[in-house]
Parts: C-alpha cells; structure tokens; sequence
C-alpha cells in the first residue's frame, strides 16, 4: 500500500520541516519567558526593602557590630529562602514543560485535522443533532464510530475513503479487512455502493439452504484466489494452506462436526445441550465459526447463533449468509457487540489458541464471560497450545475467570508428530449463578 504521498515527497518533508520549526520557535518563546520572570522575581528579591541581604550604610562601629552580629542569623534565613525560591523556579519550569508537552499535543492535532478533509472528514466528524442537547448523549452532537488505530495509518484511511459520493465503492475488501486487523476497526461509513455480483439469483429456501452450496452468481469472486464454488469444495483436496481448508466441502467432514461425542475432545452438541435444563439455550455465538456449520447445527434445534468469521481468501461472511445463517465481520481482537449477561452459550473451535498474544486472549476470555447470562454456557473446543504452556499459562488463566467445569478434556495432537509436544483442551465451562 502506497502513500498518497508518495509522489510529493519535497512537499511532505517541507510540511513536516514546517511543522518541526513551528514547535521548536514556540518552546524557545516560552523557555524565554521563563528565564525573563525568574530574573525578575531574583532581582526584586534582591533589591526589596524587606530583603535582609540589603547592605545598609553603619553610623557607627557599634552599629556596625550590631549589623555584622545579626548578619549570621540572617543569612542562614536567607539561603533556606533562597532554597525555597530555587524550588519554585523547579516547579515552575516543570509546569512550562508540561504546557509545552500540552501544546505540541495540540498542534500536532490541529495539523491532524487540518489534513482531514473531503469525505474522510465528514465521515468522521461529529454532527450537530436537530433537536439540540440529549441527556441520553450528555452532548448536542453524535459522535461517529471510529477505531482509534485508525489515526495510525492516514494514508491509508485517505485511500479508503477515496471515492466519488454515490457511485460505485472501490474493489477493496480485502484492503478494508487489513485495515480492520491492524485495529482500524470500525471503519469510517461509506456514502458508496458496493459491486453485486452480475446474474445474482436468489438463495435456495430455509431449511434445503442450511446444506446447499450457493450459485457462483452469489459472489464478487474479486478479492479471492477462488473464482467459484467448485474450486473451494475441492480446495481440501489440494496442496497448500489455508484458512478453514475444507469448510466449504458441506458433504465431507462438515457433515459429521458435533453430532458424535467421543468421550474425549470431541463433545456432541446434544450431550452439551443436556449440560442444563431443557429449552435454555435459545441464543449464542459462535466465535470464528468458518462457514456457518455449527450455526446450522444449532439452528436445525431452533437455537439461533449468531456466527463470526474473517474472509481470509474466501467469502466465509457470504456463504454463511447464504445457508441462511447470521454472519458477523468482526476479529477476535474486538469487543463482543453484545450486552452483558445476554447470551445462552458462547462456542469457538480452534480459534481461541496460543496463537493470541496471553494478554489479548485473557481479554477475551473476560469478554466471553461478560455476554453469558448467569449459567450460560462456554463451549471451548479444541484450544490448541504446547505442552509446556498447558498448566503454566492457560490453566491459570481459566481457572481466573470463574467459571464452573462441567467437563475437561486435554489430548495429544498428533498429526504433525509427537515429538512437537502439542495438545488440544476441550472443555465445556458454566458461567455461576450467584443466590
């Protein structure tokens, strides 16, 4: 991704050369006014009437003395007001670096907005309500979302936000999603239209859609390595990663997920479901939930999930729509868009791994808890880790949060060898009641 800058980059260090210039003038001016009020302050100090180191012509040698004798006394007055004084000139030069701190702050956001322009700044200004102040606001403007990383990467917001109001939206989804993983999320509203697909034919009816494949006319093929359906059902078969290699196969693997439980890792959604009373589970997520095949699971039991996922080189979002499932375009670094204590069962299989940083997955775990009503449900489902982080790291870590065990399964993953030392959890955890 190109600067937009890229191709002025006289202009560019001239402005940040400007810039530079503007704040080292201002601190100077305001150090300068410094030195100026301490100068004053010590030479009125120096000369006040009041000020004992003042020399005072003697009318006599007695007088003399007598001035001479309580000298001492006043000059070890004055070193401790001296002292004093010093300790001020401290203070007060600290408060002018902090308000040169506080100002370059501000001029650096002031050159910030100034930059904003044409959509992108309408986009995310704040706009004056019609009615005037609402309590409910605390304000009498609406503040648009905007992902704070967002100011991290200008240029590319700038890129993001070029195009003509009303007209077709750029062919940049997969731009938009590397902007929303850096934390540029959300995204700024676009007053734009996003390319449909030519031909589009509608979705096969509910229930035959849960395990159909979706025509090829159903997708902008553009962002993807794929350029149909056909490709990515057979997408398992061939060499190479990728992510969720076989969940567009519905007739392969996908058929059989959670209808058999083992006794181990694997649970069966009907041996969780029984985990509490008949009827409870109602609503809930599914966490990078690929294409949709728990959600369908779920849905054939008239429980309706709602089901995460990033298009990483396929449109995982679009066929999980199309087996008329809710999908979410959300990472796992985001705050769950749900209110606490609302959520029946929370489920995520492979997602949630060592491969989070510790602390974003602690974060998440909390958030996980948060949206689960009192004695909901967590369904962890192979979390995947090395043996050595197993009771160092995440078993620590869950019995933090509080939740009650109902079942706890750890087992060898084998399929890149042993001697890798690596292991799948598998545990079904219920958020307290509290009486």
């Amino acid at each position: 991704m190109g600067s937009i800058d890229d191709d002025h980059p006289a202009r560019k260090q001239s402005h940040q050369q400007q810039q530079l210039l503007q704040q080292t003038t201002l601190r100077l001016k305001l150090k300068l006014l410094l030195l100026i009020v301490s100068s004053n302050l010590l030479t009125f100090f120096i000369f006040s009437s009041s000020n004992p180191l003042r020399i005072h012509p003697p009318d006599s040698a007695e007088s003399l003395l007598r001035e001479l004798n309580s000298t001492h006394l006043q000059l070890h007055q004055t070193r401790s007001q001296l002292a004093d004084f010093q300790r001020r000139l401290l203070t007060s030069n600290s408060l002018i670096e902090t308000l040169l701190a506080e100002l370059g702050r501000s001029h650096r956001d002031e050159n910030n907005n100034e930059e904003l322009s044409g959509e992108l700044n309408l986009a995310i200004a704040p706009q004056k309500l019609p009615f005037g102040f609402t309590p409910q606001i605390g304000s009498d403007e609406l503040f648009p979302s905007l992902g704070s990383a967002c100011r991290r990467f200008h240029d590319e917001l700038v890129q993001y936000m070029d195009y003509s109001v009303g007209g077709d939206c750029p062919a940049d989804d997969a731009f938009a999603q590397r902007l929303m993983l850096k934390g540029c999320e959300p995204l700024p509203r676009r007053r734009c239209h996003p390319k449909s697909p030519a031909g589009y034919i509608d979705p096969a009816p509910f229930p035959e859609s849960l395990w159909s494949i979706p025509p090829d006319t159903s997708i902008v093929w553009e962002p993807y390595t794929c350029k149909n359906y056909t490709c990515l059902v057979n997408r398992g078969k061939t060499t190479g990663s990728y992510d969720c290699k076989d969940c567009f196969d519905l007739d392969g693997r996908e058929k059989s997920r959670w209808q058999i439980d083992n006794g181990g890792l694997d649970y069966s959604i009907e041996n969780v479901l029984a985990a509490i009373p008949p009827g409870t589970v109602r609503i809930g997520l599914d966490i990078g939930g690929g294409s949709g095949t728990f959600a369908a699971r779920m849905r054939e039991r008239n429980i309706t999930i709602v089901t995460t996922s990033m298009n990483f080189d396929a449109p995982f979002n679009n066929f999980i729509a199309s087996r008329g499932l809710v999908a979410m375009h959300i990472s796992v670094a985001d705050r769950l868009p749900f209110f606490d204590n609302t959520l029946d069962i929370v489920h995520s299989m492979h997602v949630l791994s060592n491969w989070i940083p510790d602390l974003m997955l602690e974060f998440a775990l909390f958030d996980i808890y948060r949206v689960l009503r009192p004695g909901g449900l967590f369904w962890l489902d192979h979390f995947f880790c090395v043996g050595s982080q197993m009771n160092a790291t995440y078993v620590p870590m869950f019995q933090k949060l509080g939740f009650i065990n109902l079942r706890w399964d750890a087992g060898r993953k084998l399929d890149r060898g042993i001697e890798k030392n690596e292991w799948y959890l598998s545990a079904l955890l219920r958020k307290p009641i509290i009486s």
